[in-house]
């Protein structure tokens, strides 16, 4: 997956391939290191195991890869046909074989990497569709697989961490939830205090008198904003403090 052959030229996108290259690397790695008989173990997904887990990464860079061939041809191409082909989709991937579901990750990120290889720098501002139905330029199927494909690392339940995730990652992504949680008014009086920077960064309500100041590092304070942990978390009003939605 070299980066040199890419056809794209602005270097903040090919800083961005780069770290979701390194993320592809990652999660491999922690897949790697399961053996079969461990993939139907529970993932940290309620509900999900790991074949979850790895089927959806997988299937995710198929959807994702159709994107991009949206952007190089101008026909449409969704992600998915609908939400309940995506679910089934996802089903059935958890009841392959392990050497079926190791072999559709590494074939899709293949496929994915391929797709992105391949694009000329104008394509990369064509318009495509997000599954939530966000039209964005195909510029952003990079930080939309990178953000998968970090954090369901984590998700496999292997030893993998947020404190794991590159910080630039991690700020873009309490930015990110931040922002849907302040969208749909769910930030009232609740602040994020990241206190493992060089300054004093924070994510949330900043126009409170009285917020519920939740502080901890980048790494801790992402997992928790994101769902997935309270570990490490401090809050000045709550002694188990749960996190809005996300998405």
């Amino acid at each position: 997956m070299a980066a040199s052959h890419d056809l794209a030229t602005d270097p903040a996108l090919q800083e961005a391939l780069l770290t979701v290259r390194r993320g592809t690397q990652f999660f491999g790695r922690k897949l790697n290191e399961l053996p079969d008989d461990a993939l139907q173990a529970p993932s940290l997904l309620p509900e999900w195991t790991r074949a979850h887990v790895i089927a959806h990464v997988g299937y995710n860079a198929r959807a994702i890869a159709r994107l991009m061939k949206w952007a190089n041809t101008g026909n449409e191409t969704p992600m998915y046909s609908s939400w309940d082909a995506r679910n089934a989709e996802i089903e059935h991937g958890a009841a392959l074989s392990p050497q079926e579901l190791r072999n559709l990750y590494t074939d899709s990120a293949a496929q994915l990497d391929a797709a992105w290889r391949d694009t000329p720098p104008d394509a990369w501002e064509h318009h495509v569709k997000t599954a939530q139905g966000r039209t964005v330029p195909a510029s952003e199927t990079v930080w939309m697989r990178t953000r998968e494909i970090w954090i369901h690392a984590v998700d496999l339940n292997n030893g993998a961490a947020f404190v794991q995730i590159p910080a630039h990652v991690l700020n873009r992504l309490l930015q990110e939830i931040t922002g849907a949680w302040k969208s749909r008014g769910d930030d009232k009086d609740l602040l994020l205090k990241v206190t493992d920077a060089s300054t004093v960064t924070e994510f949330g309500d900043l126009d409170s008198d009285n917020p519920d100041v939740i502080s901890g590092t980048l790494a801790d304070i992402t997992a928790f904003a994101a769902g997935r942990s309270t570990k490490g978390i401090t809050s000045s009003k709550q002694q188990s403090p749960t996190a809005p939605r996300w998405l």
